[in-house]
């Protein structure tokens, strides 16, 4: 009887191994990551323009009174690609969105901004990832809501998706006031 019983010790094992596996794939996942920017101004940066046609940025320049976006990307990045009609959303309801480029090229910019659409009036070149690093930006893409006072209201990690947009609506416009 002991061995019947210690045959199936694995098996039974195996069962409560899986079990545990299984209940944690069909948990929701929670995609909040708290961010210790939140709240506090944005670092000091001045970020030459990466594109010719448009100017870089320096943190002063981002505190012009009225709430903004500003978006971390890369052209290389995938998850860039699939937000990218979420931030010409954005920008065709009003919203002024600038860009961090981190370790990009300009070619490599322009042909990615020409083929998924521009919505970026700034974009700073950050080609050591220097001001990424300063955001506390894990990495690409992530978007931060800016008040009028050039302070961190609100830390998007990752892509941009549908239904994130009137989460970032609401955050520009409670920045507002």
């Amino acid at each position: 009887m002991k061995r019947g019983l210690l045959i199936w010790a694995p098996l039974l094992a195996f069962a409560v191994v899986f079990g545990f596996a299984a209940r944690e794939l069909w948990k929701p996942s929670d995609r909040t990551i708290a961010s210790g920017m939140v709240g506090k101004p944005l670092p000091q940066m001045a970020l030459k323009p990466l594109l010719l046609d448009r100017p870089g940025f320096t943190t002063a320049e981002l505190a012009t009174g009225k709430p903004r976006l500003l978006n971390v990307f890369a052209s290389w990045c995938i998850p860039c690609i699939a937000e990218a009609p979420q931030l010409m959303k954005l920008k065709a309801a009003g919203v002024e969105i600038d860009a961090v480029a981190v370790r990009d090229k300009p070619e490599a910019v322009e042909a990615f901004l020409s083929r998924y659409g521009d919505p970026y009036a700034r974009i700073g070149d950050d080609p050591r990832s220097a001001a990424q690093l300063a955001l506390g930006s894990s990495g690409v893409p992530e978007t931060f809501v800016i008040d009028g006072k050039g302070r961190i209201v609100k830390q998007h990690i990752g892509d941009i998706r549908e239904e994130d947009v009137p989460e970032i609506l609401a955050a520009l416009a409670e920045a507002a006031r």
